[in-house]
Parts: structure tokens; sequence; C-alpha cells
């Protein structure tokens, strides 16, 4: 009876929805609202692809350019790259013979200054028989030498020095852009590719692959992987055509493993040979193919850029003249083309883009893997692009 006239008393006293006795009191709404779902968080909007706001901001004619991996002109080099704004000059022996360090910074940086688009610049510096630099004692005293030479000195850890020495080099004099490592399978002293090759089965080339793009990636130094699908015991391609009757499980279970060690460690490009694969392509040479392309690209898992080897080697100019090699090349799926014609073959692109035989995406895709690795290697600042 007590317990009732205190609940009476609190009631008339407390105000209206307040609690009483024990009770909650509350209103419908409230329950509604409990019953409701909370709203999906709102999506935080992309980050745009700086590589493809850069080639949007491109007309068609400049990516067409930026697939272009030239050779140097002897003359008049910064002004075709300021005329067309092309890719990237590859220098040779020519452009180091009878100059300087200081001169060479100064000539490149010309070609820089003068392209609207940061290039790339390249030299084939292997070690051994192939090097464009260190063949000159006025960039250094004695050749760089080969990997076979430098692992029976001091193994792995004498290549990845050595790797280290060149990046060095290269880098102080503006080259950004080094064509190796050779991931050619070879054990045969009479092979064309063995005295640039490692000279190892494929476990081991793929552990000197493997060391070698760790330490350009460490160095900023750009890589390009060569000669997919692997060269084997083939002829030289810079004066005929090649042909590989081997069956495709001789390439996955050998020759491809460097490739995939290169491509794991960080790769960024990868040049594509220009032998007649049967297994892979009958007809076509394997730069200039589709099917061989879809391998490196599908199986292989590869998204960086991909280039062909020199468009004017004999293998190439035996097969198909200049100009519908570079349509071909473009058709295959390679990023880059390797041109010792390049006004040539830049106006053979052009007109099959205009005329629709290459899509405008097609170039637009190629061009934006080609300025994702200039910006991989800070030639392009991504905050402005």
């Amino acid at each position: 009876m007590k317990k009732r006239l205190l609940c009476l008393l609190l009631a008339f006293c407390l105000p209206l929805g307040a609690a009483s006795c024990g009770h909650t009191s509350h209103d419908a709404a409230d329950d509604v609202s409990a019953a409701q779902p909370a709203p999906d968080p709102v999506p935080e909007p992309e980050e745009p692809d700086p590589a493809e706001t850069y080639v949007d901001s491109l007309t068609l004619e400049q990516q067409i350019a930026q697939m272009f991996f030239a050779r140097c002109p002897d003359v008049d080099a910064a002004q075709l790259a300021a005329q067309y704004d092309i890719g990237g000059y590859i220098l040779f022996g020519r452009d180091f013979e009878n100059q300087t360090p200081d001169s060479i910074r100064e000539t490149i940086a010309s070609y820089q200054q003068a392209a609207a688009t940061p290039m790339l610049i390249g030299v084939d510096e292997e070690g051994g028989t192939v090097v464009r630099v260190s063949a000159y004692p006025s960039f250094r005293a004695s050749r760089f030498q080969s990997p076979q030479a430098l692992f029976a000195e001091g193994g792995l850890d004498r290549i990845q020095s050595d790797t280290k020495e060149k990046d060095t080099l290269l880098a102080s004099l503006g080259v950004n852009v080094n064509l190796a490592p050779v991931c050619d399978v070879s054990t045969t002293p009479a092979d064309f590719i063995y005295a640039r090759a490692f000279g190892q089965d494929a476990d081991a080339t793929s552990d000197y692959v493997r060391r070698v793009v760790e330490q350009m990636n460490e160095d900023g130094m750009g890589m390009v992987l060569k000669h997919f699908p692997g060269y084997g015991s083939n002829a030289d391609t810079h004066t005929g055509i090649a042909q590989d009757d081997r069956p495709l499980s001789q390439f996955r279970s050998s020759d491809f493993l460097p490739f995939t060690a290169g491509i794991e460690a960080g790769a960024q490009a990868i040049l594509v040979n220009h032998n007649i694969v049967s297994c892979m392509d009958g007809t076509l040479p394997a730069s200039l193919s589709p099917a061989v392309h879809q391998i490196l690209r599908d199986e292989l898992g590869f998204d960086g850029v991909v280039m062909t080897d020199d468009l004017v080697m004999q293998a190439i100019t035996d097969y198909t003249g200049g100009a519908d090699a570079a349509v071909l090349a473009v058709q295959a799926g390679n990023d880059m083309l390797i041109s010792s014609d390049f006004v040539t073959q830049y106006n053979a692109v052009l007109t099959a883009v205009q005329d629709g035989t290459i899509s405008e995406d097609t170039i637009r895709g190629a061009a934006i893997r080609v300025i994702r690795w200039k910006m991989q290697l800070e030639l392009l600042d991504t905050s402005n692009s």
C-alpha cells in the first residue's frame, strides 16, 4: 500500500515521460530508429591514376611518340626530341666515342631540356662483349666484365657490387635505363647468346636475374629483361631470320624461369626477340606476334612495359619492311618500339591510327605504361601530373 502511494506521488511530481517505479518510458519513434540499420559509409573517391591523367593531357601524336625508344640520331637529336616528344633515346658506342663525362652530361641534358616529357635515356651496358660506355677509358679504366667472369671472381655478391657500380656511373651521366640483364638460358659456348648470358641453368640464371633487378631497383636505375621468350641456341637475328622449334614445355620448365624471377623482383620492362618460335607462333617473329605477347601478359603476369628489339634488325627487314613492322609491333601488344628509323615508323603508326588499323585506345594504353615507368624512375613528378 505504501509503495503504491509513493508511485502515485512520483507520477505527479516527475516530468512527463520520465522514468518511474523501475519502468522506462520512451517514444515509439525511439523503437523505430533503433531498428533502422546504420547507413553504409560513403566510399572515398578513387584517386586518379597519375599516369592516365598525364597521358590524357597529351595529344595523340605525342602519345604515339612516347611509344618509341629511338636510336639517338647522330645529328639534330635535341631538335627531333623537341619536335616529336619522343619516349626515349638509346645511345650506342658512337655517342660516347671521343666524349668525356662532362660533354655527355651536357648532351643528354640538352635532350631532356628539349623534350616536353622527360625522356628515357638508355644504353646496353651488359658487361663483357656488349658495353657502350666502359669501352672508352675516359669513362672507366677498364670495360665492365661479363656476368660469367664476375660470378667466377666472387659469386652473386660480386655481380651485385658490379651492378651498383654500373648504375652509379650511368646515372652520373644522365642515363636512366640500362638494357640489362640478359635472362637467356645458355650453357653451350657455341651458342650465339652464350657470351652475353649467365652461362648456367635456369635456376642459377634466375638467381642472377633476381639479384641484378633488386639492386637496380634499389639504385633507381631502369632495367629491361631480355630477350623474351628466351633466345636458346638460335642464330644471330641481327643478320637474318631465326627459327626456334623447341617445344613449349621446354620454355615453361627453363627459359621462362629467369623472366619470372625478374618480374617477381620488380622488373619494369621486357624486350621481346625476333625469333620465330614455332610452338607459340609459327609465322610471325616473336616481337610481332600477339600470341607471344599474350603468354607474357597472361601466363607470366607481366604488366610493365613490353618492347621490341630493334625493328631494323635483319630478321625483321627480311620478314617485312620497316613501316609495316612498326604497325605489326603495335598490333602485337608492344608498348615501346626500338627503332633506328624513327620518323618512318612513327608516321606509319600515326597513319594506321588515322585509318582505323590501330585504335586510339591501344595507343593510350601503351603510352600509360611508358609514362608509369617514367614515374617509377622519378623522371616525372606524380603530384604535378
